[in-house]
């Protein structure tokens, strides 16, 4: 941002800019970016694709174009792209520009017929880039061409098998694939691709990649060898099951026209989520004893997410959740020498894409951010250790008026014996002889957890600068305290948690003498909704003066409407008709004769994770009650509000909420008016 803010308002949060992930060409010096913004004057978005160079931290603007995406380097200067808007018959077309040339007009390699993403590339030697990008296919493999379809007359769909509906829309026949081919320069001096072009390395399998529905570039990778995929195991309902399987195809110079039948990789006794595969010389590393992927540190075992090698190969760089920030660890990849704790390489913030900064130098590049800065550029060298700091997008947390400062930590006693964590987020005038107003916000998942990290949905120095404190407990369920606290709350969704929580606020109560806890609002969305509407009828919940419920559940006993029944059966030990007793003891509405406290019910049409009907009844029930409510509802939103005009309304209407009841100024925010439509 060039203009400083005066107060950090929603506006100002989803306007500012917003960088991708920074990747840099392979000799360190340049990285590829993007940027996208949001403008509330004209109510439309850009997007730009930049150029850093990584000595002096300084952007160059290469092109200003919706339809530019995917910039992904083919050479020192040189880097594909995709150009949305297509040519002639074509949906979409790959092109090349030099990032030497800003604004040169970038030129034609190939139009495509369908819509493609995701795209990869790599040198395998002699003058060849080996490519990859992902695209919808046919019922016999082909790239999927939407101008092919003929019209049904009927709207009409029949299902004889699980998945009905997955995340925000119904199940088609079209699955993607990962297509790959070979780039190489001619004597023109552009680069072309060689034999046939695009080729399905899925092709006459029921494979599925990348798998849905937030797969992506992350879900396959190429070499000098061949490529993986992951692919959801066909044999296994989708619906009850969340195991993905990793398959290799090896390849020689990625023309091949018949590719080989792609070979499952076995990964031992594995039976969960297989991510962020990434090739190397190396066939395999080692397993933990209990086949669960995680690294034994317990009580505090942590969970490898991303993952890179070193260039020789030695080593293998991770990120892993720890107590509130995603890290980068370190460690050999030799089985034989993996017989340590991984090494921690960095000390705050959380960890976003990194990337080696050059093929013949070991120091990374690394995107991050903070809970006050929204985006990062670094180079970290995990022999020293040491973080140089690039860029950063918000002159770290300046431009919105937000410091380091204002984060805070605490940990208390959760209901067993074991501890509990919580960040705290204050106002940038923060003065610790002054009391506040609490803002206690609980996350979804319920295997998550709030994190030193940026975000355009919940983001809690929002609800700080209106004049909150506001503490993001990490109760049992919570990830990146150990394993055993995360499975802690199967079977105990309305117990452990809940009564971690009482002991945080009591803790609030006794320990932080400038929050007022008499003044209180709670907010929670997903199983932070359903959290909700279990403190409703109890007793914490008549310690607030109001509550939010985002995506909540009214009813565990209607909870089977839901697309991936692998979390309730799994969070409930079983099915309703097996264990029903489990799904009645924590059921929110089986309390709602206590609800009492006034709440903001907040759902959207295209949830089918949570389908809508959990907050029409909520609200039902709040207003059968008497008790002061209010309805807000998105009919073309899933789980999360994602439109910067739908967000605005969002942010409004929960922060003129929770502020009415709390005492605070809500100029600006919604009016409690009733039966309004906001368009």
């Amino acid at each position: 941002m060039t203009v400083m803010a005066t107060k950090f308002t929603p506006e100002v949060l989803l306007s500012a800019p917003r960088r991708s992930a920074g990747v840099p060409n392979c000799t360190g010096k340049l990285a590829l970016y993007i940027v996208s913004q949001y403008s509330f004057e004209s109510h439309s978005k850009t997007y730009s694709i930049k150029i850093l160079d990584i000595a002096s931290g300084s952007s160059t603007l290469l092109y200003d174009n919706a339809a530019f995406t995917e910039p992904t380097w083919i050479s020192e200067n040189e880097f594909i792209f995709v150009n949305n808007k297509g040519d002639g018959d074509s949906a979409s077309s790959l092109m090349v520009a030099d990032a030497s040339k800003p604004g040169s007009d970038p030129y034609l390699v190939q139009g495509i017929k369908s819509t493609i993403s995701n795209l990869k590339a790599k040198y395998i030697g002699n003058g060849t880039v080996a490519f990859a990008c992902t695209a919808p296919t046919t019922a016999s493999g082909k790239m999927y061409d939407a101008t092919d379809e003929k019209k049904p007359l009927s709207s009409a769909r029949v299902y004889s098998s699980l998945f009905v509906r997955h995340w925000d829309t119904y199940v088609a026949e079209q699955k993607s694939a990962v297509f790959y081919g070979a780039l190489k320069k001619g004597g023109s001096g552009k680069f072309t691709f060689q034999g046939s072009g695009l080729v399905n390395a899925m092709a006459g399998t029921k494979l599925e990649c990348p798998v849905p529905s937030f797969g992506g570039a992350g879900d396959f990778d190429i070499s000098k060898t061949g490529l993986v995929f992951l692919s959801k195991d066909p044999e296994l309902n989708p619906a009850l099951w969340t195991k993905t399987d990793l398959y290799y195809v090896p390849l020689e110079i990625f023309t091949e026209e018949e590719p080989p039948v792609p070979q499952i990789v076995k990964t031992g006794k594995l039976q969960g989520y297989t991510g962020i595969p990434d090739l190397s010389n190396v066939q395999e590393f080692y397993q933990t004893d209990d086949g669960e992927g995680a690294w034994d540190m317990r009580p505090e075992d942590m969970r490898p997410e991303d993952i890179i090698w070193s260039n020789d190969d030695s080593e293998l760089y991770v990120t892993a959740e720890k107590a509130g920030r995603a890290l980068l660890f370190k460690l050999p990849s030799s089985p034989l020498q993996a017989k340590e704790l991984p090494q921690q390489v960095t000390e705050s913030g959380t960890a976003g894409e990194f990337f080696n900064l050059s093929s013949n130098d070991d120091r990374l590049f690394v995107t991050s951010s903070s809970l006050i800065d929204s985006s990062n550029y670094s180079i970290v060298e995990p022999s020293s250790k040491k973080t140089t700091l690039v860029s950063s997008s918000s002159k770290e947390g300046k431009s919105f008026g937000l410091s380091k400062k204002q984060f805070d930590e605490f940990w208390f006693k959760g209901a067993g014996d074991y501890q509990c964590h919580a960040l705290v987020m204050k106002p940038s005038d923060f003065d610790p002889n002054k009391n506040y107003p609490l803002a206690f916000l609980i996350h979804g998942g319920p295997q998550g957890a709030w994190g030193d990290s940026w975000s355009t949905r919940w983001n809690p120095a929002i609800f700080a600068e209106q004049g909150y404190v506001v503490v993001l407990p990490n109760p049992t369920g919570s990830t990146g305290y150990g394993q055993d606290l995360t499975d802690a709350i199967a079977l105990e969704w309305g117990g452990r948690p809940y009564n971690d929580l009482v002991n945080c606020f009591e803790h609030i109560a006794d320990k932080l003498p400038y929050v007022e806890t008499g003044n209180a609002v709670a907010l929670g969305a997903s199983y932070g909704g359903y959290m909700i509407n279990w403190i409703q009828g109890h007793h914490l919940g008549r310690q607030f003066k109001a509550l939010v419920c985002h995506d909540g559940i009214f009813s565990t006993m209607s909870d089977w409407s839901t697309e991936e029944l692998f979390f309730p059966i799994r969070e409930m030990g079983g099915t309703p008709w097996e264990h029903r007793e489990r799904y009645e003891k924590w059921d929110p509405a089986a309390f709602a004769a206590a609800w009492d406290t006034p709440q903001l019910v907040v759902h959207s049409e295209l949830d089918y994770r949570l389908p809508i009907a959990e907050g029409l009844a909520a609200f039902n029930a709040l207003q059968t009650r008497g008790v002061s409510s209010r309805f807000l509802m998105f009919p073309d939103e899933n789980h999360w509000v994602l439109k910067p005009e739908n967000s605005l309304v969002w942010h409004k209407e929960v922060l003129g909420w929770i502020n009415k009841w709390a005492g605070l100024d809500t100029t600006g925010l919604s009016e409690d008016t009733e039966n309004i439509s906001l368009r």
